[in-house]
């Protein structure tokens, strides 16, 4: 059985940073596509930074938080972390971990992944 259990959320002022966390169990991060995504209220769920193996050495991140947020991973500790810094108003959302591609579709596409967390919720205010 897969589970993802995302940590690390909270409230914070705008310029200030987090580091979302999330662990995994019944599946190997090192070994598959793994990513976070986000979803603010009315609207539609979409890719913050996400690694593919094929692509390792280059994860792909938003362009909304390109240079501000860093993805990486622990396969030691079989765990996903997102560093995110000079937090903006609109990066508030509620930030899901997800793994294992099992369709190809666009980068980024939260419709290619099957295995989602609960979720940690981001909150910045200004």
């Amino acid at each position: 059985q897969v589970r993802l259990v995302e940590s690390g959320g909270g409230s914070v002022q705008a310029g200030g940073s987090l580091r979302l966390s999330c662990a995994a169990s019944g599946v190997f991060f090192s070994m598959n596509s793994v990513g976070w995504f986000r979803q603010a209220p009315g609207k539609e769920r979409e890719g913050v930074a996400v690694i593919y193996p094929s692509r390792r050495g280059s994860p792909y991140y938003a362009a909304s938080v390109q240079g501000r947020f860093t993805i990486s991973q622990d396969n030691a500790k079989n765990t996903l972390y997102l560093q995110m810094m000079s937090l903006k108003t609109e990066d508030t959302a509620m930030y899901y971990c997800a793994a294992v591609r099992f369709r190809t579709g666009a980068i980024g596409d939260p419709a290619d992944f099957l295995y989602w967390g609960q979720g940690t919720q981001v909150t910045v205010s200004s």
